[in-house]
């Protein structure tokens, strides 16, 4: 038992010793995130930035756009994204449907003055097709520099910086690179990351945001490994980090336990009636602030680990490209293919028509600058997808599974949920679930508006939502609501930064103490040899 306690005190020390500083930094750069409002623009803020539509007659129908691009679209697949050139099109209307991928999600808008198709097709690849001749465009800079002047309004002057393959800026958007860097003139200092495939901005930011991303993310994510080109061992770090902050705070509550004397049954104290075994200052706030709020700092380097989803223990977090094309049933409907832009009455707010599909019905859906959504008139569309070619999409999507239950969701729930800064443009309501009867359980949720499969989440990943969002973010219950969540935050995190301070402290001090004893014992060592001699 001795050796046991001695080998708790050694590894609660030494790895205390190593991670103090990650553990300090982690709350600090926590504490930014928390207030740090997310650069990456939103579907509502694209919305609301947007071009007015306007369409008119003579704008080709996507079926028309897709099949003249053809040969241009595989020249950019087999070049990269810049390689457009003046491949001959192709006319036959059968490659819509065969011979290549088809559409998964197609959506009207204007962009730098320009009309423009924006397809992502079934293989996860970007295309802008012009709407007037189906050309496929590549967002050049004089592009770029006229949807930044439309995202400011017209109000302040643009300038391009560079165009970038990848920025630590943008997460998860590989499939939309190249980006154009683009400055705004203007005391904000703001700058936009444009996408060269589809004229998005999918980046926009203040100076006072990137500072915040600096002392945030930048730093709580290890991504200065990325900017040293070890980006690829990053995930390993955070996972061995996560890990061993998992074990030091355990050993240190366990400690912590163990040294505490509240005097309860009249048991003894420390000498003075202390409750705990320290005098100096930085040792007895690392104690309290250990024996308070350690269970939440545990909760804290548990599911940072769990995040890095060691040994993929957890499922995927969103469905495979091949579970979407089943689900969609990867066909393009007579009236999505054929279908032609016309003028529409009293739109001078729509900036966006976009088409999806489900099997062989379609729906066409207008989205204006707010982020309302209503349903266009079109020949044999709908207003929604049926329940019928919603539960069909599943069952093509669950193969021989049977559907156990269906139910429709006009609130939230504990795995279909906004996060603070997201609203119902982002997370939509009512949605349908289903849930499959397989082994893993498996809830599917469903927007009957667009068809959108949202979520996909087996036991696997509902467990993985409780160890590391739950225990991480605390965005459950009552908890979850403001200012009860901001209180609640604010007073582990305040606890976890004076855990870091005071572990800083007392491991360097005892560094010192170590190398100073061993100076003092090889001068000793090196005096008795010089007598001997």
């Amino acid at each position: 038992m001795k050796a046991l306690k001695r080998l708790l005190f050694e590894v609660h020390r030494w790895l205390g010793i190593v991670l103090a500083l990650f553990i300090f930094f982690w709350f600090v750069t926590g504490l930014v995130i928390m207030y740090t409002t997310p650069a990456a623009q939103s579907r509502s803020q694209r919305l609301a930035h947007a071009e007015t539509l306007a369409p008119e007659a003579g704008w080709l129908s996507l079926g028309e756009a897709w099949d003249r691009s053809v040969g241009q679209r595989k020249a950019a697949k087999a070049h990269g994204p810049r390689a457009v050139g003046n491949a001959p099109a192709e006319t036959s209307a059968d490659r819509l449907t065969a011979g290549e991928p088809g559409i998964a999600d197609a959506r009207l808008v204007r962009s730098g003055g320009e009309p423009l198709w924006l397809i992502e097709d079934d293989h996860g690849h970007y295309f802008a097709l012009s709407a007037i001749d189906g050309s496929l465009h590549d967002i050049s800079v004089g592009q770029a520099l006229k949807i930044a002047q439309n995202w400011t309004g017209g109000a302040s002057d643009v300038m391009h910086l560079e165009t970038v393959e990848k920025t630590v800026m943008i997460r998860n958007q590989d499939a939309l690179s190249p980006f154009h860097h683009i400055a705004i003139d203007n005391d904000a200092g703001e700058e936009l990351y444009i996408s060269a495939r589809t004229g998005e901005v999918l980046h926009a930011s203040t100076r006072v945001d990137r500072a915040f991303y600096w002392a945030g993310n930048w730093l709580h994510l290890l991504k200065p490994l990325d900017s040293m080109g070890l980006g690829h061992i990053r995930h390993d770090v955070q996972l061995w980090l996560g890990l061993s902050a998992t074990i030091a705070t355990l050993t240190g509550l366990i400690i912590g336990w163990l040294r505490w004397r509240p005097g309860f049954g009249g048991k003894p104290t420390y000498s003075q009636g202390r409750t705990q075994p320290y005098r100096e200052f930085w040792f007895k706030w690392h104690f309290w602030s250990g024996l308070i709020g350690g269970a939440v700092v545990l909760f804290w380097a548990i599911s940072g680990f769990i995040d890095t989803n060691p040994g993929q223990w957890f499922s995927p977090a969103n469905p495979s490209r091949e579970e979407l094309v089943r689900y969609s049933g990867g066909k393009v409907p007579v009236a999505m293919r054929d279908w032609r832009p016309v003028p529409i009455d009293g739109g001078s707010d729509i900036v966006e028509l976009g088409w999806r599909s489900l099997g062989d019905e379609a729906v066409l859906l207008s989205y204006t600058r707010d982020g309302q959504r209503q349903p266009q008139s079109a020949t044999n569309t709908a207003p929604q997808f049926s329940q019928a070619s919603l539960v069909a999409g599943v069952q093509r999507l669950a193969g021989d599974t049977r559907l156990e239950r269906l139910s429709i969701l006009t609130d939230y729930d504990s795995y279909y949920y906004p996060r603070h800064h997201q609203g119902l443009v982002e997370k939509p309501l009512p949605v349908l679930l289903v849930t499959l009867a397989d082994d893993a359980g498996t809830r599917l949720y469903l927007d009957p508006r667009d068809g959108r499969l949202l979520a996909k989440l087996d036991r696997s990943r509902r467990v993985f939502r409780w160890l590391y969002s739950g225990l991480h973010h605390w965005d459950f219950g009552w908890l979850y609501h403001r200012p009860i969540w901001d209180a609640w935050m604010l007073t582990w995190v305040a606890f976890g930064s004076v855990l870091g301070a005071s572990s800083l402290v007392v491991g360097w001090r005892r560094l010192r103490q170590t190398f100073r004893i061993k100076r003092k014992t090889g001068r000793k060592v090196q005096v008795a040899s010089e007598a001997a001699g």
